[in-house]
């Protein structure tokens, strides 16, 4: 996802593996500006992929207008250290007029859960462009 319409996308630099309705999966390398002082991922990087992936998912959905989060509750099950790939998963759980309910998992290469989340968000006033 190297052409993020997010600076923070940008920078967190991960590699689009599956979009589909409703759905997306991306990679990213656990890098040394990514981990706390024990040199794993750190909390709020976690949670920052987890948002950014489901939002970039929710915005792939061609709503007329854009959605913002509510809330992002997650949910952190084991450590992912530097140089590890991980991978990003999001999917819609409803999909209502103005509020999407979607959950995400980042996980390892051998499939344990790294964290989880589950978020709201909300349809905005902010029209996406054509």
């Amino acid at each position: 996802m190297t052409e993020s319409i997010s600076p923070v996308g940008r920078w967190l630099n991960g590699k689009l593996i599956d979009i589909q309705e409703g759905s997306m999966e991306t990679e990213f390398a656990v890098r040394e500006d990514m981990t706390n002082p024990l040199g794993v991922l750190h909390g709020g990087i976690a949670s920052t992929i987890l948002d950014d992936v489901v939002g970039t998912m929710v915005y792939a959905l061609g709503r007329e207008f854009a959605y913002t989060s509510v809330n992002l509750n997650c949910d952190f099950l084991h450590a992912a250290r530097l140089g590890e790939v991980i991978i990003a998963s999001a999917r819609v759980i409803r999909a209502g007029r103005n509020i999407i309910h979607v959950e995400g998992v980042i996980f390892n290469e051998e499939g344990k859960i790294i964290a989880k989340c589950a978020s709201n968000l909300i349809q905005t006033s902010f029209k996406i462009p054509s």
